[in-house]
């Protein structure tokens, strides 16, 4: 705690304002989205089918509109869409809690997920540019507040769920309220360098899908986003399978072990790997160890026999410890090349662009996996699922590695601002 004290005060009040927003905006957003399933179908009855369509508006929305949202902070500043981005999820939460069309649960739920598409790439582009030269370590602290809200906002959601649904949904809303209004008061208007305002949006586009080192970097990174999502699929598909009714309680040890592992190690692992790697070197090991991550469930499931479940924990939790750390050493590093590849310029719309590439990888990357799953599990070799992620990370690791031989992941040239 001390070293995350420290680390936040090196960097100007706007930045270690950002760090604050996002711990809040997790806290808010976790506390709720968790349960939301649950209340649709219980509380109001919805069909499965109905559930499903309104969670995957509210996905669809946000990753959808990433490269819109960072369209509108390059044109008009960070400022903005960050505010417009909370009022936004404010209004969304608590509709959440207090209707039951499903219509206005449509429109709610589109609402929360365009605020997301809203405020981060302005989030991340302010955070570089108010960070300077130090961008890794304002990124590496930025995660530790992020995993923060993600693990404290289940276990506050829990607890308000004791009086009620509506409780969690309108706290939430009264948190990215707050937010509004501290934006507004403390965080310093600032905007983009050149190529926003002054050119049009389908310039913007262009210049940035002209960015042919900065598209390959976002293709070769698309398995990593992969991979991180299986916490919430592969993962807890292979809890049950192995634990039965104590799975679910499995996969919440799980998911809270991996925010542990990053909030408790970000910095450490950070300041370890700038000491003795190049920032290009960090994202090839730690895509190395991400792959790495599903090895010891490949070797458990390759045994072809059933394992005691405490053998089962032990292979996935090392997965999780190795997936967490993995994705922890590869962020900073990660978010750093897409800034010095944009040449600070369009900054925003570059992360934009990268999560929605992102996006839709994940998407992809799911119905692959769930469909081997469905495979391996039909003809008992789940291992093929586990070497199969494995070698998605070798992939990333490689690609990434060729892309830094061949010279494309070093910044271009900077751009003049336009007059």
């Amino acid at each position: 705690m001390k070293a995350l004290w420290t680390s936040t005060l090196s960097f100007p009040p706007a930045v270690r304002l950002l760090m604050a927003n996002q711990f809040a905006i997790n806290l808010a957003f976790y506390m709720l989205m968790p349960y939301l399933a649950a209340h649709l179908a219980g509380e109001l009855g919805l069909a499965a089918w109905a559930v499903g369509l309104v969670l995957g508006v509210r996905n669809f929305s946000q990753q959808g509109m990433f490269l819109l949202g960072g369209t509108i902070a390059d044109r008009y500043g960070y400022k903005i869409p960050i505010m417009a981005g909370c009022l936004l999820r404010t209004a969304g939460f608590a509709l959440l809690g207090v209707v039951d069309s499903l219509a206005v649960l449509i429109v709610a739920s589109a609402a929360t997920g365009f605020a997301g598409a809203l405020f981060n790439p302005a989030v991340r582009a302010y955070l570089a540019a108010g960070a300077g030269e130090q961008r890794v370590e304002a990124f590496a602290t930025f995660n530790v507040y992020y995993q923060g809200g993600m693990l404290a906002g289940p276990l506050v959601g829990l607890v308000l769920l004791a009086a009620d649904f509506r409780v969690v949904c309108l706290v939430a809303a009264g948190i990215f309220a707050a937010l509004t209004v501290l934006q507004s008061r403390c965080l310093p208007a600032r905007g983009a360098v050149g190529g926003g305002r002054e050119s049009g949006v389908l310039a913007q586009w262009r210049t940035v899908a002209a960015n042919r080192p900065f598209l390959l970097f976002s293709c070769a990174m698309i398995g990593s986003y992969v991979l991180t999502f299986q916490v919430y699929l592969a993962l807890p598909l292979a809890a049950g399978a192995a634990l039965g009714t104590a799975g679910t309680q499995a996969t919440t040890l799980l998911f809270v072990l991996s925010a542990a592992v990053a909030v408790a190690g970000q910095l450490r692992l950070t300041g370890w790997a700038k000491a003795r790697w190049s920032g290009q070197d960090a994202l090839v090991r730690g895509l190395a160890l991400m792959g790495a991550a599903f090895l010891p469930l490949a070797l458990v499931a390759a045994r072809g026999t059933p394992v005691p479940g405490a053998v089962a924990l032990a292979a996935l939790a090392a997965a999780v410890v190795a997936l967490a750390a993995g994705s922890a050493i590869v962020y900073p590093f990660e978010m750093d090349t897409v800034v010095s590849l944009s040449g600070d310029r369009l900054v925003a719309t570059h992360y934009g662009l990268y999560n929605t590439v992102s996006g839709l990888g994940i998407t992809l990357g799911n119905l692959a996996t769930g469909a081997l799953w469905d495979y391996a599990q039909r003809h008992q070799a789940l291992w093929l699922v586990w070497t199969a992620l494995a070698l998605t990370g070798g992939a990333c690791a490689g690609a990434v590695l060729l892309l830094a031989r061949a010279g494309r992941l070093t910044a271009p040239r900077p751009h003049p601002a336009t007059a």
